[in-house]
């Protein structure tokens, strides 16, 4: 069985970073596309990040572009996000999410397995 379990969201003040970690069981992902959603209260899930398999091409939105750092181990199937100078509109529930095969992926219902999220809040 699949599983993705994230960790490390909180409570952080603007400008400051946290660092989240997602750990995926079930199945190897070192081929396979990982990525980052995150969804605020009222809005739609939407596009973090995303690389396309271990050591492959990493994209970002243009959000996040220049504060966040997505990386993965070298099995693949952990994965990191590295979020510095925070800012209150990043405040959501952050999602990892894998697929079974690699590629660039950039919306939600191209990803088949994902974790049960983890709450991260900026206070400005």
């Amino acid at each position: 069985q699949v599983q993705l379990v994230e960790s490390g969201g909180g409570l952080v003040q603007a400008g400051g970073s946290l660092r989240l970690s997602c750990a995926a069981s079930g199945r190897h992902f070192g081929g396979s596309a990982m990525g980052w959603f995150r969804q605020a209260p009222g809005k739609e899930r939407e596009f973090v990040t995303t690389s396309a398999w271990t050591g492959g091409n990493t994209y970002y939105a243009d959000s996040v572009k220049g504060r966040f750092t997505f990386s993965r181990d070298n099995a693949g199937n952990t994965a990191y996000l590295q979020m510095n100078s925070l800012k209150p509109e990043d405040t959501a529930v952050y999602y990892c999410a894998a697929r079974a095969s690699g590629g660039l992926y950039y919306r939600p219902t191209e990803y088949n397995y994902w974790g049960q999220g983890t709450q991260v809040t900026v206070s400005s």
